[in-house]
Parts: C-alpha cells; structure tokens; sequence
C-alpha cells in the first residue's frame, strides 16, 4: 500500500507553525513509512512590519503582538519563546528565510538522486534546518530575515553556504518557492500550519491537536481507497 501523503504548509514566522512542528515530527515518528510528508511554506509575513504594523495597530503595534506571542507562548511547555521578540529584533520578511530553506531542499534532492528509497523526513537536513532557523528566532530572538543568519545556521549544520547561494543566484530556489506559494493558493491553505492530506479533501488548519492529525492519518491508512471519496 502506497504510503499517506501528509502535505504541510507553514510560516517560520508563524508561532503557532513553531509549535506544531512538535506534532508533524511525533507523527513521524509514530507511523514511519506509513506516511509521506512534504513540507512546503506559504506566505504569511511577506511583510511583517506592514503586517504587523497594520492588524495590530489599534491593539499595541509590535508591543501588542509581543504581548500576544508571549500569551501563546505559554501555552506550549515544549517551545522556548525569547520575551522582548519583535520589541529589538524585527525581521521584515519570512520570504528569504523560506528561499534559503529551499535552496537546502535542492542541494538535499541533488545529492540524494541515486538513493532507492526516499529519506525519511526527521532525517532531511531540510527538516533541521527549518527547526535550527525557527528556533533562531522564536528562542534566540536572531534576525532570520538577514543572509548572515542563515549562513550561520548552514554553517553549524555543515552545509556550504556557496552551495546555497549558487541555487539562490540561479534562481533555483526562487522558483521552488513560487511553487510553493502557487499550491498552497491552490489547495486553500489560510494560513499557517496546514495539514492536508487526501489529495486535498482533508484539510486541517491553526492550532489543531495531535490527537485529531493522528486520527486523520489512522482513517486514511485503514480506508484507502479512492472510490470512497468519488460519490455525489
């Protein structure tokens, strides 16, 4: 039996994404080769500080959305959030923190053509590389907007930065990105995190639980054939 498809769009800006990768690596973890995941980013903070400048202008401006993060922060035990973030350090975008993820996602795919099976996902050093980059920022408080961030995080994970600027100077990445942020508007996605699985007719949005993602996946696995889903 083919494996699941678990499709997962986020924001690293986005909080609430920074707190569900918990669940997205639990899930992993429990069904294996069950389930394929395929990570992909969407655009939330294309421009944070319009963004945040605009929503939250009758609310605090950046002190207000720093007090809202700290609210949701609180929620989750597992995530380390820093308490003066967006107060000092201000990115002005996710885009280029997403650009540089996908540029690692091509050196992966380049380097991994020859391989029989496909890498499981807590393995990519994609996978890691976002984690290394929303902790960055969420827990250090880093500007991971700025290149010389991310050539610090390539650098203590051992990837060449050169690598990594060639597929952006080549517009490789860009490109994957724009297919990103064409099937996320294609599939729906409203925001960030997004679970969707089925080929689209299952759909799982915001602060959803484990509990509810896991059971999701168990009823695809025990009932997977596509005539179920072709009645009127």
């Amino acid at each position: 039996m083919s494996p699941v498809r678990v499709s997962y769009y986020s924001d690293v800006l986005c909080i609430w994404a920074y707190a569900a990768q918990r669940r997205l690596e639990q899930l992993a973890q429990k069904f294996g080769n069950e389930i394929s995941v395929d990570a992909h980013f969407c655009s939330v903070f294309p421009d944070a500080w319009g963004k945040i400048e605009e929503k939250w202008k009758a609310r605090g401006g950046f002190e207000g959305f720093n007090r809202h993060i700290n609210e949701v922060a609180r929620k989750f035990p597992h995530i380390d959030v820093h308490e003066r973030l967006w107060l000092e350090t201000r990115p002005r975008t996710s885009a280029s923190s997403h650009l540089f993820l996908k540029a690692i996602e091509i050196i992966e795919h380049d380097g991994n053509k020859n391989q029989s099976k496909p890498q499981p996902f807590l393995d990519k050093i994609s996978t890691r590389a976002t984690w290394e980059l929303r902790r960055a920022f969420f827990a250090s408080a880093k500007d991971i907007s700025d290149w010389q961030t991310h050539k610090e995080i390539a650098e203590c994970l051992g990837i060449d930065y050169g690598l990594v600027d060639e597929k952006i100077r080549s517009s490789e990445a860009v490109a994957q990105l724009a297919v990103d942020y064409n099937l996320s508007q294609k599939h729906g996605v409203e925001g960030s995190p997004t679970f969707i699985m089925n080929d689209g007719r299952q759909k799982l949005f915001g602060n959803v639980g484990y509990r509810l993602i896991e059971a999701n996946v168990q009823e695809l696995l025990r009932s997977p054939s596509e005539d179920e889903a072709s009645w009127c």
